[in-house]
């Protein structure tokens, strides 16, 4: 007996996945037959798609509820989309595009070939607008570095008492306990610290 399904994804896990499953139910898929992944679509290295692919036989029906909630990589997207339909056998319906129904088109060559221009063009335009909005992103980040923005960890400035007191214990005058103390830092912080300063020539490497 063939089987539908309904997967969903959100890029992180506070994100809310309410509305797609609430779409799924609408149309009669129930719970224990839907995926969601709160992972990135930037390939398919998901642990509940996975699920679902193992799943999936010939003649069952996909749903999801539009092409970016599969994947949101262009050529990824069409490379899965033929695994499912061709390889697998199963239909895939997406809910926001009803001309990417291929159940109604499984007979019908040019609904076929509509199709499968309907998927590019959509692939296309949601890839085309990821690299939009990362170049809108470096184009803001250099524009604000041109008006003194400055991005990234700020620069530690570090009193003489601070450097005087590492150099002591790299000088073994002081024990790292006791230094820890002074300083009030953890080990890590304090070898982070030290580095830096070794990097800027304020403290010299420790004794042999």
């Amino acid at each position: 007996m063939n089987k539908t399904y309904a997967y969903a994804r959100v890029s992180a896990q506070d994100q809310n996945v309410a509305r797609q499953i609430d779409a799924f139910r609408a149309v009669g898929i129930r719970e224990p037959f839907i995926f969601v992944d709160k992972k990135s679509g930037k390939d398919f290295d998901r642990e509940n798609y996975k699920k679902l692919l193992k799943k999936l036989k010939e003649g069952d029906t996909l749903f999801i509820k539009s092409i970016d909630r599969l994947g949101r990589n262009y050529s990824a997207i069409l490379d899965e989309w033929t695994r499912i339909t061709h390889k697998i056998g199963a239909d895939i319906v997406v809910l926001d595009m009803p001309l990417l129904d291929t159940r109604a088109k499984a007979d019908d060559l040019i609904g076929k070939l509509i199709s499968d221009i309907v998927l590019q063009i959509l692939s296309f335009v949601a890839e085309n607008e990821r690299t939009n909005i990362r170049e809108r992103q470096r184009e803001g980040i250099n524009s604000a570095k041109l008006r003194g923005v400055k991005f990234g960890r700020p620069n530690t400035e570090y009193s003489p008492d601070f450097i005087r007191t590492c150099q002591k214990y790299f000088d073994g005058a002081i024990s790292l306990r006791d230094t820890l103390l002074s300083l009030n830092l953890t080990r890590c912080n304090f070898y982070y610290h030290s580095n830096r300063l070794k990097k800027l020539g304020a403290i010299s490497s420790p004794k042999k």
